[in-house]
């Protein structure tokens, strides 16, 4: 085993940690690392440098090489041990990756040259940095910039105003001198510390099982997903929505060894119907403990925003909703769960985008036209402007080009971004020219060498809705270890992705079933009462209340903006937004991305003690 060292550190909320190469330097660029454990090569130069509990990391060594996986793997030590026994070239790792359940960083050294890398899903993220002539690598960014001291870029920052932020501008590190790595891909450092390089282990798999095939492997992937969760938990608690996803890893978790605590958050609007739902699925859950919390009690849409003190590495929408996630968790951890599960990633795996139907208009024109007509009515599309979609054949460097030219023009019709490559991106009024002007540089320099994410208009679409969640849920993850209680999403674990993704499109998204795969899969271990729901709440109610009860902090947000003072966005401007919290628009959640950001800059201003902000340059 490599030896352990625990040290006195501020934790940055959950486990992190940073990856060292066995040179010289490495242990005098480890002092500068916040940490409580360290982890040694063979060599007895310290390797791994941070924070995480025994539970969350599994660990082996031999002579030549060591191996750590940072998470959930089902992996015991000794299993692992075997691995690294039979290692001779880091490039072996890409096979282990590939056949585990569970979410988690793989960490491998051989012979003093070091590789890590996250899961394909984004979930968890790897980055690198030059500290002190040693190429370091790190579960985030933020680690990697208080040893550099690095401040926010302007340009990055500038860029997160973008609603959306597309491929793949949204996978750079926020940090001067800090590099991402893309999901998927693996970082190895030489043992000198002095290079580094990425190789690719992950592609999605090609869809060509059908539904009737793909189903069973979808069902023994999620079961796998949710077990490695409740193996060793003798208490967990699960979302319980009535919605087809949280409904279906509560059932799964029910048929583990674990007592199961169902919780269920009530929308407000007198049309959400997901309480009714839920006690129909606890109708079936005789042992499930179900707690049901109060809807007037619980935080709204864009509460707290002010005082967020959670380590991030970069801006999320999802402190938008971060004390709602929040809420229920340290009364759950009271009653006993050791872990809380997500039906989080259902919608992303279980579902697809319709973006599918636009090669297949081309290959299957009488199948692809019957169904267009079907979401045509489903959606209420316009026909001129979903011929119109069809029709755009765009390469994807084309359309990134051609978005950079129409930043501040009208958003288009919904049609357009669901069977396209995406949304394309605009920035708002109060963003200022200076900001619109760099953030059009950045996306004319990214088209010129960007590729999708797959050469499937569909495909892509999936995939950048998936690494898009992950980042949010991945704060989340963070924010909710602060409180005691983990959170885990088994939909957005590899396996379970890829038994998804290797189904046909055709037989995933179609309008006449919702969510036709999954039901398949759980037929069995869902009831069928339980599957046959079609719809889910929207909490819209709570998202317009929560604007108008939270015009205080986000003028109190604009009065003093961290992005006003980079030259960004236009205060005054923001500020009269606050006051008119009816505005056309605000409803489509275009304040999102500006709040992100700024609440972000808050933060970083917050833990540094200091109210400084670098400049636009």
């Amino acid at each position: 085993m490599p030896e352990t060292h625990d040290h006195g550190g501020a934790g940055l909320g959950g486990a992190y940690f940073a990856v060292l190469p066995d040179c010289a330097d490495a242990p005098g660029v480890a002092r500068r690392l916040p940490h409580s454990r360290t982890l040694d090569h063979p060599s007895g130069r310290p390797w791994l440098t941070g924070s995480w509990t025994d539970a969350e990391c599994v660990t082996a060594a031999t002579r030549r090489a060591a191996l750590a996986v940072v998470g959930s793997s089902g992996l015991t030590s000794e299993q692992l041990l075997r691995h690294a026994e039979r290692l001779t070239d880091l490039a072996a790792l890409d096979g282990l990756a590939r056949t585990l359940p569970g979410s988690f960083h793989l960490v491998g050294s051989l012979d003093g040259q070091v590789r890590i890398q996250g899961p394909a899903s984004g979930l968890r993220l790897v980055f690198h940095a030059d500290v002190d002539g040693v190429r370091v690598a790190a579960s985030s960014a933020d680690l990697l910039a208080r040893a550099l001291g690095a401040e926010p870029d302007p340009r990055e920052v500038a860029v997160r105003l973008l609603w959306p932020v597309p491929h793949p501008l949204y996978e750079n590190a926020l940090f001067r001198g800090v590099t991402a790595v893309r999901p998927g891909e693996a970082l190895v450092v030489s043992r000198d510390g002095r290079s580094a390089r990425t190789s690719r282990w992950w592609r999605p798999p090609e869809p060509v099982r059908t539904l009737a095939e793909g189903a069973p492997v979808l069902r023994q992937a999620l079961t796998e997903a949710v077990n490695v969760r409740t193996r060793g938990n003798a208490v967990v608690s699960c979302d319980l929505s009535g919605g087809l996803d949280s409904t279906s890893v509560c059932f799964l978790a029910d048929r583990s060894p674990a007592r199961v605590l169902a919780s269920t958050w009530p929308g407000r609007d007198p049309a959400d119907n997901d309480l009714e739902w839920a006690k129909r699925a606890i109708g079936h859950l005789p042992e499930v403990e179900h707690v049901v919390w109060d809807s007037e009690q619980s935080p709204l849409v864009y509460a707290d925003l002010l005082d967020i003190d959670d380590p991030m590495d970069e801006p999320t929408i999802g402190v938008m909703d971060r004390s709602r996630a929040r809420h229920h968790l340290p009364a759950l951890r009271e009653r006993g769960s050791q872990l809380h599960l997500t039906g989080i990633g259902g919608d992303h795996i279980a579902w697809c985008s319709e973006a599918y139907y636009h090669r297949l208009l081309r290959r299957r024109p009488l199948h692809a036209a019957r169904q267009l007509r079907g979401f045509k009515a489903l959606f209420n599309w316009p026909f001129g402007d979903m011929v119109r979609a069809l029709a755009d054949s765009r390469p994807y460097g084309s359309w990134l080009a051609d978005a950079a030219a129409h930043l501040h023009a009208p958003s288009p019709p919904g049609v357009t971004g669901m069977l396209g490559w995406s949304a394309p991106p605009r920035l708002f009024d109060w963003v200022t020219p200076e900001a619109t002007r760099v953030v059009r540089e950045a996306l004319t320099d990214a088209a010129a060498t960007a590729r999708p994410l797959h050469r499937d208009r569909g495909m892509h679409t999936d995939l950048e809705a998936i690494r898009s969640c992950t980042r949010i849920i991945r704060l989340w993850d963070g924010m909710a270890a602060r409180t005691g209680l983990p959170m885990a999403s088994p939909f957005f674990d590899d396996r379970v992705i890829e038994a998804a993704l290797a189904v046909r499109p055709e037989e995933r998204v179609t309008p006449w079933a919702y969510k036709p795969l999954l039901t398949t899969a759980m037929r069995g271990i869902v009831p069928d009462e339980c599957l046959s729901r079609s719809n889910k709440a929207q909490a819209s109610m709570d998202a317009s209340d929560g604007l108008r009860q939270s015009r205080g902090d986000l003028l109190a947000l604009w009065d003093d903006s961290r992005l006003a003072r980079m030259g960004l966005v236009d205060r005054e401007a923001l500020r009269a937004l606050a006051l008119r919290p009816a505005s056309p628009g605000l409803r489509d959640a275009i304040l999102y991305s500006t709040i992100a950001c700024e609440v972000w800059l808050r933060s970083l201003d917050r833990r540094a003690g200091s109210g400084s902000s670098t400049a636009m340059t």
